[in-house]
């Protein structure tokens, strides 16, 4: 078992996801960096998929039993990044606020068990689907061990994102050619109001070529919306799957994990990648 001592801005439970499921209305959910959980889990030995947990500013937790686990994402004082370290029942892991990125990814081998639902142990904060978000006094169960050993250590980190690769559209006739010049021009800084919902952005006003609204239509993770005051909103894992305002692009999928290391007040851009669909 692990407990949770205290659990930073917010601390969940997380593997890949439940893709596919958008015609039911349901997010992707998910790791909102995916590379980051994948990586702790190679170096614990698990499957690629399995639930671990999401750590957004620092976590504190205690391992109830010996136990293998690894930390990736944002680096935390208190606990190596990058490597799977061994330890002992009853050692307390106090992981302090990263200096740089925004979250972190602690697995354990064996992963985090939790009730599946549609197939995924992710905790959705939009939906309400799967583990509710973790508080201080949770006890989570460890699941059997895998097969495959623990791996070395990994690299180290690349920065948080600041250059994020899009594509126009669909709806991008919606806004003024000085709009969409602007998208790509102007710095944008991501606001405190952000979640795994959404970077709400800071900059220019994008102004509208057609007023009015959309009827709903389905939206993706990297989605960015644009709603009637101008500023966009950079989906992330939890955005719903449909709204009804423009999309004036979309980021490149690949890209998405460096977006979930943005903290409030850092600054990013956009670059144009594909220009058609």
């Amino acid at each position: 078992m692990i407990t949770l001592l205290s659990c930073g801005a917010l601390a969940t439970v997380q593997d890949l996801g439940r893709p596919g499921h958008a015609a039911l209305g349901v997010p992707r959910a998910g790791a909102f960096d995916r590379a980051a959980l994948a990586l702790a889990n190679r170096l614990v030995g698990n499957p690629a998929g399995a639930a671990g947990l999401e750590l957004t500013l620092g976590a504190s937790l205690r391992l109830d039993a010996a136990a293998t686990v690894a930390l990736t994402g944002a680096p935390c004082p208190g606990l190596d990044w990058g490597v799977a370290l061994s330890l002992a029942g009853g050692t307390t892991l106090a992981l302090g606020v990263p200096p740089t990125g925004l979250r972190s990814y602690l697995a354990v081998r064996g992963g985090v068990e939790a009730a599946a639902v549609l197939g995924s142990r992710s905790t959705d904060t939009l939906s309400g689907l799967g583990p509710v978000p973790l508080t201080a006094g949770d006890s989570l169960a460890v699941g059997p061990e895998p097969h495959t050993p623990p791996s070395g250590a990994a690299a180290v980190p690349a920065p948080a994102g600041s250059a994020l690769r899009v594509r126009l559209g669909p709806r991008e006739d919606w806004f003024t050619p000085r709009a969409r010049q602007l998208l790509l021009d102007a710095t944008w800084t991501v606001r405190p109001d952000s979640n795994r919902i959404g970077l709400r952005l800071d900059g220019p006003v994008l102004a509208r070529a057609i007023g009015g609204e959309l009827p709903s239509e389905p939206t993706l993770p990297g989605a960015l919306q644009v709603p009637p005051d101008g500023r966009p909103i950079l989906f992330g894992p939890d955005a719903p799957v449909t709204g009804g305002y423009p999309v004036i692009a979309v980021v490149h999928d690949e890209d998405l994990d460096r977006a979930a290391q943005l903290r409030p007040g850092d600054v990013l851009q956009f670059v144009s990648g594909r220009t058609t669909w």
